[in-house]
């Protein structure tokens, strides 16, 4: 994984496991890897997992069953879309949207492309 230095490297790794889960790639009620195993494949100290678990956990995405190691929420997938839907509608679309009024494109092609 390539981490971007404008942004911390606990969220660009939850944001990761985030995509994985939307695109199907985790399950809900799959066991997720453990911080170990997670750490050494992504070549990041344990602590740096443990905080980005801890922060999944918080977030209601990920939860643990002591001994046996973290799971994907069974809301984890509609809990990940609302939250990136609503971060979508309020820090992106609008700069879209200027550009779109910006440039002209016919309301037309918007919906040609979105079908």
């Amino acid at each position: 994984m390539d981490f971007n230095q404008n942004k911390p490297i606990y969220l660009q790794i939850a944001e990761s496991i985030c995509e994985k889960i939307l695109s199907g790639e985790y399950l809900p009620d799959e066991r997720i890897l453990s911080v170990r195993e997670l750490g050494v494949n992504l070549g990041v100290n344990p602590n740096t997992i443990a905080r980005v678990y801890e922060y999944l956990q918080g977030k209601e995405i990920i939860y643990n069953k002591r001994g046996i190691g973290y799971f994907v929420s069974p809301s984890a997938p509609q809990l990940i879309m609302e939250q990136q839907r609503s971060e979508f509608i309020k820090n992106e679309l609008p700069q879209v949207a200027r550009k779109i009024k910006l440039l002209g494109v016919p309301l037309e092609l918007l919906d040609e492309m979105l079908s």
